[in-house]
């Protein structure tokens, strides 16, 4: 029994024991722990405080930096007003300087205006006391002419007025013959202009008949040998009768154009003979035609019915 309780006892002396160092233990653990966050938040303070002071140094730079800027801006803004300025007083100088010789003229102006003014007031007394003058010397004569021709100035207008209408109904009758005489060459002239007119309109069919003849041919191949290299043959023959040849899209014929209905029959006739003969070309067209004087149709008749 005595034993049992020396182990109870032991055993409670041993739990306190180990309760004692495990609290000694674990109070030297936190010590240790404090410590070392004691020296990590010393560390990390001093980090701190040299990051602090790193972007106090950059935030400094940047302020001397911006303030610097700024202070250019400001001297460059300065610089520009300060020039606009300068500029500014040189337009108002050179305005200024304008104005007063805009003043200066319109003053000199005004002093020509005033001498002008005077002299036309003394342009105007002189012409007064001439008008006055005058009108005394037309009295004067007036009543010399009355005395002479024994008439008022009334009668001698009234007798002036007659006289001048007389002349003004000589002259009225004069320019009213001169417009009757202009108006009947004008309506003539119209008249003979609407005559042509009609004769243009209406005849064109009548004189495209008598302008015209119509060579018939058996093959439009030959239209080709009419025309010839470069319009040589066709050429030559204008040439030498003196008529159109027009040569178209019109099947089988050749249009032969002119006023002189002996040319055209010509024309016609020689085109006739050079078809037959097949030789077409500018030297023997020339040797057809070269001599006009002795070529007539009746000739041209005969050979063209000759074998």
């Amino acid at each position: 029994m005595e034993i049992a309780i020396a182990a109870a006892i032991g055993l409670v002396v041993a739990i306190v024991i180990g309760l004692i160092l495990g609290n000694v233990l674990a109070k030297n653990k936190v010590e240790k722990q404090s410590r070392d966050a004691q020296s990590k938040a010393s560390l990390i303070i001093k980090e701190a405080e040299i990051q602090a002071e790193t972007i106090k140094k950059d935030k400094v730079l940047e302020a001397k930096e911006k303030l610097l800027k700024m202070k250019q801006e400001f001297e460059e803004e300065a610089n520009r007003k300060k020039n606009q300025i300068i500029s500014n007083e040189q337009k108002i100088k050179q305005r200024e300087s304008q104005l007063s010789k805009e003043f200066e003229t319109l003053k000199r102006k005004e002093s020509e205006v005033d001498e002008e003014r005077q002299s036309l007031a003394t342009q105007h007394d002189l012409v007064k006391k001439r008008k006055e003058e005058l009108d005394k010397f037309n009295a004067q004569k007036v009543a010399i002419l009355e005395g002479i021709s024994k008439l008022t100035a009334d009668q001698a207008r009234d007798q002036l007025v007659e006289s001048m209408k007389e002349e003004a109904q000589t002259k009225a009758s004069s320019f009213i013959k001169d417009i009757m005489e202009q108006a009947k060459l004008s309506a003539t002239k119209e008249a003979k202009k609407i005559v042509i007119e009609t004769i243009q309109r209406t005849a064109t069919e009548h004189a495209v008949e008598n302008c015209v003849s119509v060579f018939n041919i058996e093959s439009d191949d030959i239209k080709g040998k009419v025309i010839g290299r470069e319009g040589r043959n066709i050429r030559a023959l204008e040439a030498a009768t003196g008529v159109e040849f027009i040569v178209d899209d019109t099947p089988e014929a050749i249009i032969i154009s002119g006023f002189d209905p002996v040319r055209r029959e010509i024309a016609r006739l020689s085109l006739h003979r050079l078809v037959q003969d097949g030789r077409i070309h500018p030297a023997r067209i020339e040797k057809l035609l070269r001599r006009p004087a002795r070529t007539s149709k009746t000739r041209l008749l005969r050979s063209e019915n000759a074998p």
